[in-house]
């Protein structure tokens, strides 16, 4: 079968989304398509609006053949690490074929900069690590870089998406059989776009997802949203509770009040003594906008103090999580339809990684660190939440 990958998180599923897996099967003649989603929390630091579940239920019911999770040691992370999680998902499953978006939809800019790009790795290093605490961001850092040592580039790296586009490239091209790139080009909404043209069909995740928790009368933002959401996606977030960062400020102001600065300064990505501030600002604020505003500054982006939050919230260390941010441990199976189905039949005995289908106490250690992400994450919600992870089956669509 003829496959084609997808590296997602669908937060919420909606029809820019759509339109993605519509090119990436007319663009590869794809057979399959297969999609790595983050689990419940994602690469900016964020809770999931709604459960990993609900999001592979969406993308199941608009296009998508078979959904694997990217565990939360890549999916809470820059984009080397991102990227390098998702891709050997991929290349485990035997991918041929991989679509992500891009400012360009000209694959040849991404080859081209990574061959360029790989001749002189360890100058670009060395001059990485002299920025790399002037207060600037990583992205703008990383764009000065590619400005001085390949000024003909044609790639801004301000943009996320080129950022992911070259760092997918970038890990593609370490396998011996790469997959074949197919940038799809965004359309009608950027990245970052909060605002929502109506009669345009398509909007940023970013803007709906201010359109839903900016409003009281959530059947209201719900249904001013129709436009901009297969039915799919419409109904389940109709049915489900959503969660923001908010839901959890009460957890994470008890776990930096509580735990030590000698034991803050032992969670992943604790660096340069930000546990002092952190302490220092959480008792200034009332909740977790205010809070990251306060400890904000050139050095420390929104983004990266939401991921550093994210692993305080779940208390990630330091020692956990660096073993595990080489290559994935396992597959775990979210959902499949028929064809999914009859695809992992085809690659079972060439896949190298266990495929889980459930979660139990003989193969927990390959997932451990998402069974505690997925326990925490259900503590965001009002309703009792079914179990993340134990006793959950992939969703089915025969």
């Amino acid at each position: 079968m003829k496959s084609c990958g997808l590296i997602v998180e669908y937060n919420p599923f909606h029809n820019g989304h759509l339109y993605h897996i519509e090119q990436a099967k007319k663009n590869t003649n794809a057979e399959i398509i297969i999609v790595v989603m983050s689990g419940n929390f994602l690469q900016r630091g964020e809770p999931a609006i709604v459960d990993k579940w609900t999001r592979a239920q969406m993308a199941l019911s608009s296009g998508a053949d078979l959904v694997v999770e990217l565990p939360i040691a890549f999916s809470v992370q820059p984009a080397d690490y991102f990227a390098r999680g998702g891709i050997a998902l991929l290349h485990a499953l035997g991918c041929q074929n991989f679509c992500f978006g891009a400012e360009t939809g000209k694959a040849i800019d991404y080859y081209t900069m990574v061959e360029k790009l790989n001749k002189k790795d360890s100058d670009i290093e060395e001059r990485f690590n002299e920025l790399k605490n002037n207060g600037s961001s990583y992205a703008f850092q990383m764009n000065q870089i590619m400005q001085e040592y390949l000024p003909e580039t044609p790639l801004d790296l301000t943009s996320p998406n080129t950022i992911l586009g070259l760092a997918y490239a970038k890990e593609n091209a370490k396998y011996a059989d790469p997959m074949k790139l197919f940038p799809i080009k965004r359309i009608k909404a950027s990245y970052h776009d909060k605002e929502i043209t109506k009669n345009q069909g398509i909007a940023s995740a970013t803007a709906i997802r201010m359109e839903l928790t900016d409003t009281i009368d959530k059947e209201k933002s719900v249904s001013s949203l129709r436009e901009f959401l297969p039915e799919s996606s419409h109904k389940l977030l109709v049915e489900s509770e959503w969660v923001t960062w908010e839901k959890y400020w009460p957890l994470l102001k008890y776990q930096l009040i509580n735990q030590s600065v000698e034991e803050l300064g032992l969670v992943y990505q604790m660096k340069e003594g930000i546990e002092f501030r952190l302490k220092q600002k959480v008792k200034e604020s009332d909740n977790f906008k205010d809070f990251i505003s306060l400890v904000k500054n050139k050095r420390y982006t929104w983004v990266r103090l939401q991921r550093l939050c994210v692993y305080i919230l779940l208390n990630i260390k330091d020692a956990e999580i660096k073993p595990q941010i080489d290559l994935p441990r396992a597959i775990h199976l979210l959902g499949f339809n028929k064809t999914g189905q009859a695809y992992l039949k085809q690659v079972k005995k060439t896949v190298h990684l266990p495929i889980i289908n459930n979660i139990n106490k003989k193969n927990s250690s390959l997932w451990e660190l998402d069974i505690k992400a997925g326990e925490i994450y259900n503590l965001g919600y009002t309703t009792i939440m079914r179990p993340q992870d134990y006793r959950r089956q992939p969703i089915i669509l025969i």
